[in-house]
């Protein structure tokens, strides 16, 4: 009795402390994955990442997530085909062809039934809206075609859609893909700066939004009970961010279907367990990862400091922390607008522009600009040759970082910033990383990174004299309209040959290239590519055409029982 007691007061004074509780002892449960019904009508896609904006008309918004949208989403003119040509979506359009030689017309008859999701129709009005974005706005993708556009007409309440150009354009057929809903964004609180930053306000497509939800990294699609052409087979599809093993162990449960996200070396291994569960292919994306030198600058000014910075540069290196020895290190780009993925695609790289650092010709040349090693630094008047280096996006911070760390080891010092827009042609950028978009007209490509602004008259648009100006009234600098801040009118003028058809576009690229490759304005790195995975319970799935990726047969994706 009295050892029960002191039991029993040992007790009571050990709940009256701090003292944690005996650790329990417990024998491990067989544990089962909880099974669940098959769902026919949806299809989870894990993914890398839904971080957005997802305005595909942006360069900073440009990225896996934003194309899957806008594929699913938004109603496009012509889309590219299996053989990579662009063919008319005939969902959307009755037709869209060259109506007048002089002026220039292009007449677009879109298909009387076609509306966005909340019943409005899809017209003129989108049109209008996309031009007149695209003409101004700074960090618009492709924008160069949308620049040659004077004026836009309708007819028949809108469903016929007059676009007179400036110029013969031979590349109309780029324009107006992804159209946006103009009656919802044209008064949209933030203007274009915030369109589609946050979602879809409504669908032209097979889907339609339903939630996006960043924080759990999570959107969902639902089929556009308002979409006019044939409806498609799934109720839903579910984008889900998921890290590699994440994928993997949910695509040996049954919880997701399909992947695409980056990998790396060590991810692949994973993936390759899968076996026969699984189909594997490697999709490159529709840019280029590169480094732009912009002239824009004051401290890239002078080409001779462009190119000290690329002799100092290890592509190598930096492609290795771009892809991680993923299956994107398999594409090196080694021209400046046609990715290596692309059919015809040929390495423009001259021999003299290095790919490994070159210590003696960057000294050569930054010596040349006038600039000494002090003490260990390089300097100009006692002022330190500091460069500020901008990710486009937050996945490009680790390549930013990157070549911080090379230019740190050559005596350049240089500063990672994070400006708003990292596109827009400001002085406060001198090294922009991050991707150029590289699935649209090779012509139309060249003037948007390459030409300079022009004026109602079509000649090259002038700054106004400012207090710089050289005495003697020499003539201010022609305007750059392109997010690198590069205006040569000499090399303009081939530019626009080539964008109004006046000279073969494959002939202005065989001239102008090696010039531009030996100005040092951008240093292409690599191809992005995501590695796309298939569980055998969903058919009807391929990898797309060439630059579009899988999403833009989302509307044939079937799941078996």
């Amino acid at each position: 009795m009295r050892r029960v007691v002191a039991v029993v007061a040992a007790l009571a004074l050990a709940g009256c402390t701090n003292a944690p509780p005996p650790p329990l002892v417990t024998t491990e449960v067989a544990r089962t994955e909880p099974t669940r019904a098959v769902d026919p009508g949806e299809v989870v896609v894990g993914v890398g990442s839904v971080a957005g904006g997802y305005n595909p008309h942006k360069l900073a918004d440009q990225s896996a997530i934003t194309t899957a949208l806008a594929q699913m989403l938004l109603p496009s003119v012509f889309r590219t085909g299996a053989d990579g040509v662009r063919r008319l979506d005939r969902t959307v359009m009755v037709s869209a062809e060259v109506t007048s030689a002089e002026p220039y017309v292009v007449t677009y008859r879109v298909r009387q039934e076609a509306a966005w999701s909340d019943s409005a129709p899809i017209a003129a009005e989108d049109f209008v809206y996309l031009w007149e974005q695209l003409r101004d706005a700074p960090g618009a993708a492709d924008a160069a075609g949308y620049r040659l556009i004077e004026n836009i007409s309708a007819r028949e309440g809108g469903k016929v859609v007059a676009v007179t150009f400036a110029e013969p354009y031979p590349g109309w057929r780029s324009l107006f893909a992804d159209l946006l809903p103009a009656h919802l964004l044209k008064d949209s609180p933030g203007g274009w700066e915030a369109a589609l930053a946050d979602g879809f306000p409504a669908s032209g497509g097979p889907y339609s939004l339903r939630a996006l939800d960043r924080d759990r990294g999570e959107v969902v699609l639902e089929r556009n009970d308002r979409y006019w052409a044939e409806p498609v087979a799934l109720d839903r599809v579910v984008l889900r961010r998921t890290d590699v093993p994440g994928l993997v162990g949910a695509l040996r449960t049954g919880h997701v279907q399909l992947g695409l996200t980056p990998v790396d070396a060590e991810d692949e291994p994973l993936i390759d367990g899968l076996g026969a569960e699984v189909t594997t292919t490697a999709v490159p994306g529709s840019s280029v990862a590169a480094v732009l030198l912009r002239p824009v600058s004051e401290a890239m000014r002078e080409s001779a400091v462009r190119k000290a910075v690329v002799a100092v540069l290890d592509r190598a290196a930096l492609i290795a922390v771009g892809t991680g020895g993923g299956p994107a290190a398999a594409l090196p780009a080694d021209a400046l607008l046609v990715p290596p993925s692309a059919p015809g695609y040929q390495a423009t790289r001259p021999a003299a522009v290095p790919v490994k650092p070159v210590p003696a010709q960057a000294q050569q040349l930054l010596t040349q600009a006038g600039y000494t090693k002090e003490p260990g630094m390089w300097q100009r008047g006692g002022v330190p040759l500091n460069l500020a280096i901008a990710p486009a996006r937050e996945d490009y911070a680790d390549l930013a970082t990157e070549v911080q760390r090379q230019l740190s080891v050559a005596g350049i010092q240089s500063r990672v910033v994070t400006p708003a827009d990292p596109y827009a042609p400001t002085e406060s950028v001198d090294l922009l990383v991050g991707p150029m978009p590289a699935d649209g007209d090779a012509a139309t490509a060249l003037a948007s990174w390459f030409g300079c602004a022009r004026d109602a008259a079509g000649g090259t648009t002038t700054a106004p004299p400012t207090s710089t100006t050289t005495p003697g009234g020499a003539a201010p600098e022609p305007v750059a309209a392109n997010p690198i801040g590069y205006c040569d009118p000499g090399v303009d003028e081939s530019v626009q040959a080539a964008l109004s058809g006046a000279t073969p576009v494959a002939d202005v690229l065989a001239d102008l290239e090696p010039r531009l490759w030996q100005s040092a304005l951008v240093y292409p790195l690599y191809q992005p590519t995501d590695q796309f995975v298939v569980h055998r319970s969903v058919s009807g799935v391929a990898p797309g055409p060439p630059l579009a990726g899988p999403f833009a047969l989302a509307y044939e994706w079937r799941r078996r029982g």
